[in-house]
């Protein structure tokens, strides 16, 4: 941890296939904590970041690669992305960039930071508050101190968190396959 901040990883981009709503999921680096970082997405963006994972290039740039060349042509290089706060029920994520030893940084939607962060192989950190608040553990729990305990879930719907207790997420969550080999958008 540097800063109260965790290394996060992309899990996986998944589809609810009753509601067809994606899910970009974040696994917390360290394997033994097991903490895992819903963040509902819209299509565009969670189909952005599968192609990537999967090493599915589009015919023409897409706004995320035109981005990331963007930078490249002007030396810049994206150093990390943070899912920095979660305020009034809406995740907030930062882009740090670095440029000829000037460090910038920039407001974005969490979803835009990881579709950025996968193409040009940025680290991705998560703050512990972040982390605290909405993070769900290997028993479908919200955050370390509740996992296991009864009605601790998380439901989003974009990337705004809508009911901190909805069952129907869990129940979401417990669904998924996490250790299923080749899965949608799975990152090494």
């Amino acid at each position: 941890m540097d800063d109260g901040l965790v290394e996060m990883v992309v899990e996986s981009v998944r589809v609810h296939m009753l509601s067809s709503r994606h899910v970009v999921i974040l696994k917390e680096a360290d394997s033994e904590r097991e903490r895992y970082l819903p963040i509902w997405i819209g299509p565009w963006e969670a189909s952005a970041i599968a192609m990537k994972l999967q090493g599915l290039t589009p015919e023409r740039p897409l706004t995320h690669d035109l981005f990331t060349m963007t930078l490249e042509t002007l030396d810049a290089r994206i150093e990390r992305v943070i899912i920095s706060d979660l305020a009034d029920e809406t995740f907030h994520a930062r882009i740090l960039l670095e440029r000829d030893g000037q460090a910038s940084e920039v407001d974005a939607r969490p979803s835009d930071a990881l579709a950025l962060a996968v193409r040009a192989g940025a680290r991705i950190f998560a703050s512990e508050v972040v982390l605290e608040q909405a993070s769900l553990g290997r028993n479908g729990g919200l955050g370390e101190d509740t996992e296991g305990s009864e009605g601790s879930t998380l439901e989003a719907t974009g990337e705004r968190l809508v009911d901190p207790r909805l069952d129907v997420f869990r129940d979401f969550i417990n669904s998924l396959d996490a250790d299923a080999e080749g899965g949608e958008g799975r990152s090494s």
